[in-house]
């Protein structure tokens, strides 16, 4: 088990509230169903049943983030020792599919639940294993995006490709302009 993924769910909750465009992509149970991960099966009515437990994490995990990329780190982290304690991590084992394997949560907790508790593991082992710096806010504006940096040298400054392609453009002109 990739224990580093769990932190993709962090980012993957946080993301839903797209900051710079003004939308939130966590409204129904159809959204909590696609943020689950492949393979989590669950009903609309179980969906429903946590979008608010999600919705009500996101800002706690996107707080961890700021908090993070701005070096603020011992607040990052009693933030996310909140998280921690607010949705404890359990362990079990299993051979369902892919073999024997860790889970982070227990499933009768519910899925949301089990969500938020991987994601906020992630972030924990994240930190612990890479650094906080490797929490990142995108830089390119009005994107407030978040993301785990993975590279090598900790060098990732934006969210996605799209980002970065869009503020180097946006530079580049400035420079053409003589506005820099």
């Amino acid at each position: 088990m990739k224990l580093l993924t769990y932190a993709d769910r962090a980012v993957a909750l946080v993301n839903t509230d797209d900051h710079g465009a003004g939308q939130d992509h966590l409204q129904c149970g159809d959204d909590v169903c696609r943020l689950l991960p492949d393979g989590w099966r669950v009903s609309h009515t179980v969906a429903e049943a946590g979008l608010q437990e999600l919705r009500e994490a996101r800002p706690r995990l996107r707080r961890v983030f700021e908090l993070a990329a701005t070096g603020r780190v011992e607040r990052a982290t009693d933030a996310l020792n909140k998280l921690l304690g607010d949705f404890p991590v359990s362990a079990s084992i299993s051979d369902h599919t892919t073999g024997w394997h860790l889970h982070l949560s227990d499933e009768p907790q519910g899925p949301a639940r089990s969500y938020v508790t991987g994601a906020a593991f992630g972030l924990a082992y994240t930190i612990a294993e890479r650094g906080p710096e490797r929490l990142g806010l995108c830089d390119a504006l009005p994107c407030r995006a978040v993301f785990v940096d993975t590279t090598t040298n900790s060098s990732r400054r934006y969210c996605s490709d799209r980002c970065a392609t869009r503020a180097n453009v946006a530079a580049y002109r400035a420079r053409k302009r003589g506005d820099c």
